[in-house]
């Protein structure tokens, strides 16, 4: 498997990337550094990745907002009072935790959380893709510097 991911190069770092950002449990870092160290585009890798974790969170997004009134009403018991004071809250302060939505574990359920508690859309994408991009470019520099 590895190694037919690494002869797809970037179409298979985008798909991994994507998948990466939805409910899947998969981490694409690995691939980055592999496509690197192979010596692929340094900008195009990074973008390439970045694109396809940030429309990953996207789909999570979605699913966060398709799904909000079953998970708010029927999974946390939220009457509309309290998700209505959770909504103001969380776009006041907790929106910027978006920032960290390329965390292992807990960034999928803020993207999640996001789309439950109606983060608008563009405030969603600047925030996940410059947490993204950060992280993978942060990744690339890191590896590029060990060469």
């Amino acid at each position: 498997m590895d190694t037919l991911l690494l002869q797809n190069g970037y179409p298979a770092l985008f798909l991994l990337s994507f998948l990466a950002a939805t409910v899947i449990p998969l981490g694409s870092e690995w691939l980055l550094l592999a496509l690197l160290l192979r010596g692929a585009d340094p900008v195009l890798a990074v973008a390439t990745a970045t694109v396809g974790n940030t429309l990953g969170a996207c789909t999570t997004y979605w699913i966060g907002i398709r799904g909000g009134p079953f998970l708010a009403g029927r999974i946390l018991r939220l009457d509309g009072r309290d998700l209505d004071r959770a909504r103001r809250l969380y776009d006041r302060y907790g929106s910027w935790s978006l920032l960290f939505s390329w965390l292992p574990v807990v960034g999928d359920p803020l993207c999640l959380v996001g789309g439950v508690l109606g983060v608008r859309p563009v405030k969603f994408l600047v925030l996940v893709l410059a947490g993204k991009l950060a992280r993978y470019t942060a990744l690339g520099l890191l590896t590029l510097q060990m060469l």
